[in-house]
């Protein structure tokens, strides 16, 4: 077979859009497009698979093969050469189909007459459409120019399947961004809500994949790629740095936007016939392959990198994003790949809800979500391809789903559901001025949890009785340098203002693991929630310390202040990060400014190292706080970023509820105030049953202080305590089914 010349790889594509442009329905489409591909490229077969689900492809077109197999051969994902194909990612280009591995033959096509095969996957920017197949009879390998043609005319099938030209019979030819979708992710936050979809950067679609003037083409791209080069210069030179690591950083950002071979690489793409938008994501799309296939966390970085800055370049290409005229609708529900903290603190509280495809339980936006009260899935893979503007959504942040164009009767439910909850609210509303106090006459004190100053308004509204953990790292995240020392002494200062004299504790700076600053060296650690994070790096890197401890002694400005230590794991941290905060005192007081009233000093439970500290700990320490996140993480040694193992062990298992009420007795025993902050804190039955180990005080997000007072109110403690006892006697592997069951004999 003769090789191509552009001019012939420009003719098809040409002959490609004219046969899409032509009337007709989505088969109809089809059918001329395998007719076209197999003339052009001289081969017997040419089929095209397309996803009916996430797992199976449908055979909805072909050119060779029986008719009747169409709409009804289906593999599954990673089923024979054309699955393999599609798992994959990759070509498949062979002389001889039938000896390849996992090669299956499907006797209802008739292609066992043919022998060479290539396929090449049919996808846009990560999602997976379909395949497309050429077959011959002939026994040769199909030429690099041969895989070329094919991988594009992959890719503007891909495009015009976005655009819904394929629409008709068959459940893989249904309409694109049409009908209803059920994502399941992981609960970031819970709650439910209904609204909008925003998205926080629109997809661009691409209208004219095909370009007829290939010298035309390449002058857009070109005074695209200079206005690209010329706002990257731009940001860099307004963006601080205070490191030369991070301007290493912004230096590759911009070798990548100055970058020859990226260039080379999508002229030679427009000279194929390609459209200077379609040349910029073909190449995006190869580096969106390439970004799954690499381990390295900064290579990932950099192919990131790459790929933002085709997003940047489509929309200069497109004008899309730039200038939309777009508005937020009502009740939006903002759905992103991945969002940092700061953007999201823009949007505010106007929004409803969140939705991610990647993130994390601990990630910093899943931060600002429970500061923001406001419901948060994450992991819903691929719903930012599927989700456009405006789209009816409805997020079930307990359950991690997400109803995308959801039916009728699926938005009803979830209406009465959320009516549920709202009148449930409005029952705890009427408990807010009384205690939580169980029948047998024991009080538990329930505070909430808070990070920005947006918190405080639902103190009172809440019921707590205080601040039970303020985190501070939200301040530092947010910005784009390290906050002054007179920034962070104000804002400490208008938390306790307004928390009014009820008790604020604040915890010192959490950073690392998840919790990165933007301006701050990044250290790649192999398993950073158990590396260099917290304390460890406030005591080997003092100057933030120093300062954050200076700005809250001079915040509480003559009140009583409560500070403490995240994540000691042993007894000398806690001493070396005491004396700290002391000498920080004596400072003060030399230079005569105001002390606070008490100083209270505690730290965080969150190893079980530290349950086992010597008795002097809990002498020294005015008070502990239990995190349970990472304490029961530990514990289980189960990562509770990851979503196949942080839900395999309960909070009342019984090992657990064992050690949990050894470090009870431990703080008794010196009279150490002791409390529980965390998830489990909030859960109205986790809840219960810390209460009923003797835990005194709970710390949880505000929304969660009704139904924990509710129930808490309802029940006899110690009643609850011998349900408790006797399921570990028994050695159950959890007393959860006791304790439904004891909560189901009082009607609970």
């Amino acid at each position: 077979m003769p090789e191509r010349t552009e001019s012939d790889s420009r003719r098809l594509l040409r002959r490609l859009r004219d046969t899409l442009a032509e009337p007709g329905a989505g088969q109809e489409r089809l059918d001329r497009i395998v007719r076209l591909i197999a003339s052009a490229m001289g081969t017997e077969v040419c089929s095209v698979y397309l996803f009916r689900d996430d797992d199976t492809l449908e055979l909805c077109a072909t050119e060779g093969l029986k008719r009747e197999s169409v709409h009804k051969t289906r593999m599954k994902l990673g089923e024979g050469l054309v699955g393999r194909v599609a798992k994959t990612s990759t070509p498949i280009n062979t002389a001889n189909a039938p000896a390849e591995r996992g090669f299956r033959y499907m006797p209802e096509t008739g292609e066992e007459l043919f022998s060479s095969f290539l396929g090449v996957p049919i996808q846009r920017l990560g999602e997976k459409v379909g395949v497309l197949v050429v077959q011959s009879k002939e026994a040769r390998q199909y030429s690099d120019d041969e895989i070329y043609a094919l991988e594009v005319v992959a890719m503007v099938v891909a495009e015009m399947s976005e655009l819904g030209a394929f629409i008709g019979e068959g459940e893989a030819l249904s309409a694109p961004h049409k009908h209803a979708v059920l994502f399941r992710g992981g609960s970031g936050q819970e709650g439910a809500a209904e609204g909008r979809v925003w998205l926080h950067e629109p997809r661009v679609v691409i209208t004219n994949p095909v370009g007829d003037d290939p010298v035309k083409e390449l002058e857009r791209l070109t005074a695209a790629v200079t206005e690209l080069r010329l706002s990257v210069d731009a940001m860099l030179s307004t963006t601080e740095v205070t490191d030369t690591d991070q301007q290493q950083v912004l230096e590759a950002y911009r070798m990548f936007a100055n970058s020859r071979g990226w260039m080379r690489r999508m002229e030679e793409d427009i000279a194929r016939g390609l459209s200077a938008e379609a040349a910029v994501e073909k190449e995006q799309s190869a580096a969106r392959a390439r970004l799954e296939q690499v381990p390295d966390p900064y290579l990932r970085d950099r192919l990131n990198d790459l790929d933002d800055l085709s997003n940047r370049l489509l929309r200069i290409l497109t004008g899309q994003g730039t200038d939309t005229g777009a508005s937020m609708p009502d009740n939006p529900i903002l759905v992103a790949r991945n969002i940092g903290p700061a953007e999201l603190l823009d949007y505010g509280r106007k929004l409803k809800g969140v939705v991610l495809e990647e993130g994390s339980v601990g990630s910093h936006a899943a931060v600002v979500a429970r500061a923001l009260a406001i419901p948060l899935v994450i992991h819903a893979d691929l719903i930012t391809t599927e989700a456009l503007n405006g789209d009816h959504i409805l997020v079930d942040g307990d359950v991690g789903t997400v109803h995308l164009r959801p039916e009728e009767t699926v938005a009803r439910a979830f209406r009465e559901k959320i009516a549920m909850q709202a009148e449930a609210q409005k029952r705890y509303a009427s408990l807010r001025e009384l205690a939580a106090t169980d029948l047998s006459g024991r009080t538990i004190s329930l505070q909430m949890n808070a990070g920005l100053m947006a918190d405080l308004p639902s103190l009172t509204p809440s019921g707590a009785e205080g601040v039970g953990l303020f985190r501070t790292e939200l301040q530092f995240l947010v910005r784009s340098h390290v906050p002054k020392r007179g920034e962070l002494a104000g804002l400490y200062a208008r938390v306790m203002e307004a928390a009014k004299g009820k008790r604020v504790v604040f915890r010192t700076l959490d950073i690392g693991s998840d919790k990165v600053l933007p301006y701050m060296k990044r250290v790649e650690e192999p398993n950073p929630a158990m590396g260099w994070r917290a304390i460890r790096v406030g005591l080997d890197k003092p100057g933030v310390l120093r300062m954050q401890l200076q700005a809250l002694l001079r915040a509480a400005a003559g009140r009583p202040l409560s500070v403490m230590f995240p994540f000691v794991a042993e007894f000398e941290e806690f001493r070396e990060a005491r004396q700290k905060l002391l000498d920080e005192v004596e400072n003060e007081r030399s230079l005569g400014h105001t002390l606070p009233s008490i100083l209270e000093i505690g730290a965080m439970l969150e190893t079980p190292s530290l349950a086992y500290a010597p008795d002097a700990f809990f002498q020294m320490t005015d008070f502990i706080s239990i995190g349970g996140n990472d304490l029961k993480q530990f514990f289980f040694a189960a990562d509770r970023e990851n979503e196949r193992v942080r839900k395999r062990y309960d909070m009342l298992n019984g090992s657990f509820l064992t050690f949990l009420e050894m470090i009870v007795a431990r703080a008794a025993r010196f009279g150490t105030p002791l409390s529980f902050c965390g998830e489990d804190a909030g859960r109205p039955v986790e809840a219960l049953c810390l209460a009923a180990l003797g835990f005194r005080t709970l710390s949880m997000r505000p929304a969660s202080i009704g139904p924990v007072k509710h129930l808490i109110r309802r029940v006899d403690l110690t009643a609850l305590k011998a349900v408790l006892d006797a399921a570990r006697a028994e050695g159950v592997p959890t007393a959860r089914p006791a304790v439904m069951d004891f909560l189901a004999r009082q009607d609970l």
